[in-house]
């Protein structure tokens, strides 16, 4: 079987977020998976960042040219191998040698270039999937184009298509004016893009694809109602047959607290003296003084509403008021949440640490050195972070939502079973409540620690997940 996967970033090439770690790890997992019986390959842009630091594993394949409406646009194509997985790289400097991998005035076009040159690639390499794996709104126009223009093309017309939505709050959304001047599209294929009378790149590709995924079961639930989709339930209700959720899994080698060189201290779960340590670490970077005993809240996320931050917002004051609780978060983001989080450093110093930045390594010290993970994401379609914080032995407090449903489960006292703790309606104080019993727990060493064990024994690798998307491969066939 051959799998071409086809997205905007992976690990550990070019990454803004999750879907980054999930393209760095899903095609090798599969592989492993099928026993090495598949062919698994990425194709992905070559932005200036990737390009300016390639090693001498890259080689460069060829070039051709790329036929978007009336332009005629050079491609050129390099690849590597990692972990036995090709990856190829989509060369264009006047789309990709920007400073910003998305963002950009014209990421409509950009985009749309990239799905023409995939086409271009399984020419020009000769490398004719079964099929072709799709994710995100940045892949959407490959699947529009695979669909609507090779069907005189015997070879590809026969490829199966699989998209997965990661995130559906991001849809790639322009005028229609542009349908045929950047897009290259006809009259004939308006129908196939058209929503709310714009051009819908997501919509296209879910008319166009065989099958459709969510990065978790609950979310492909979710979606199918009017307050998760984003507008376009209708659509998806029109297509339910063909969804289906498989929740994502991390890189366990990757994420690994008894080797990892970026934190200060390894540690295992049978030994977790060193996750003490690296509390000390981390309090130490955030400016946090006082009783070390004090339990250590922490959030790293994108600074976004939907993430959930008008809810700590409304009650961190009052939390940091009534309790001994210590407080660090990482990220950036709205500008709102970033002034918040600096007054709240400003009015409890030595109690709340605050670094508004992007940082992937600072955050496994983060993820190291806490002893709870606080995610109460109004909606989340997988959430890799609460996997993450658990491999690190940081008890996730998450909200009953997409994939932290899926993937944490409440805590239970009696029993002592359960990997976190979770509250279900979208309420600042419900919320703050399920914080402070978290921290009647901790107050409870025997039980903390027993906790700490499940949590960091919770399988998150992929491997049923690769399993599961094997199967599904194999029913398209």
């Amino acid at each position: 079987m051959k799998i071409l996967y086809i997205a905007s970033e992976a690990l550990p090439y070019v990454s803004t977020g999750g879907l980054a770690d999930v393209m760095g790890s899903l095609p090798a997992a599969v592989k492993k998976a099928s026993n090495g019986n598949l062919d698994a390959r990425v194709v992905l842009p070559m932005y200036s960042s990737i390009k300016y630091s390639m090693d001498s594993s890259f080689e460069f394949v060829g070039e051709c040219s790329v036929s978007l409406s009336w332009r005629s646009l050079y491609c050129g194509i390099w690849k590597t191998e990692l972990r036995g997985v090709t990856f190829y790289f989509i060369d264009n400097e006047y789309y990709f040698n920007r400073s910003m991998t998305y963002g950009e005035y014209d990421d409509g076009e950009r985009f749309a270039y990239f799905g023409r040159a995939v086409l271009s690639l399984i020419s020009c390499v000769g490398f004719i999937p079964d099929i072709v794996h799709a994710n995100d709104w940045q892949s959407a126009a490959a699947v529009i184009y695979l669909r609507r223009q090779t069907y005189d093309n015997d070879l590809m017309r026969n490829i199966k298509i699989l998209f997965t939505i990661h995130n559906i709050e991001y849809q790639g959304v322009y005028g229609m004016s542009i349908l045929g001047d950047v897009f290259g599209l006809g009259g004939g294929d308006a129908n196939i893009v058209e929503y709310n009378g714009n051009i819908n790149l997501l919509k296209g590709a879910i008319v166009s694809s065989d099958m459709i995924s969510t990065v978790s079961e609950r979310y492909s639930n979710e979606i199918l109602t009017e307050y998760y989709s984003c507008g376009l339930h209708h659509i998806l209700r029109a297509s339910r047959d063909k969804l289906t959720g498989i929740v994502n899994g991390i890189d366990t080698d990757y994420y690994n607290p008894q080797k990892d060189p970026e934190i200060k201290n390894r540690f295992n779960e049978d030994c977790l003296d060193g996750k003490l340590e690296n509390k000390r670490e981390l309090r130490e970077i955030c400016g946090i003084k006082g009783d070390e005993n004090a339990p250590l809240l922490i959030m790293v996320s994108r600074l976004a509403s939907h993430k959930g931050f008008d809810l700590v917002k409304r009650v961190l004051y009052e939390l940091l008021s009534q309790t001994d609780i210590t407080f660090a978060i990482l990220g950036t983001g709205e500008n709102e949440y970033e002034e918040f989080f600096k007054s709240v450093s400003k009015d409890f110093p030595g109690r709340a640490g605050v670094k508004l930045e992007y940082n992937k390594a600072l955050s496994k010290q983060f993820y190291a050195g806490a002893d709870m993970f606080l995610m109460p994401s109004k909606s989340e379609p997988c959430g890799l972070s609460q996997m993450i914080a658990s491999r690190y032995g940081t008890v996730p407090i998450v909200r009953e939502t997409g994939g932290l449903h899926d993937t944490i489960k409440p805590y239970n006292e009696y029993t002592g079973q359960g990997n976190g703790f979770s509250f279900a309606n979208y309420n600042a104080h419900e919320m703050m409540n399920i914080i402070k019993y978290a921290v009647q727990i901790y107050r409870d060493n025997e039980r903390w620690e027993k906790l700490i064990k499940n949590v960091m024994r919770t399988d998150f690798s992929w491997e049923a997940s690769a399993k599961k998307y094997l199967r599904l491969y194999d029913s398209m066939l």
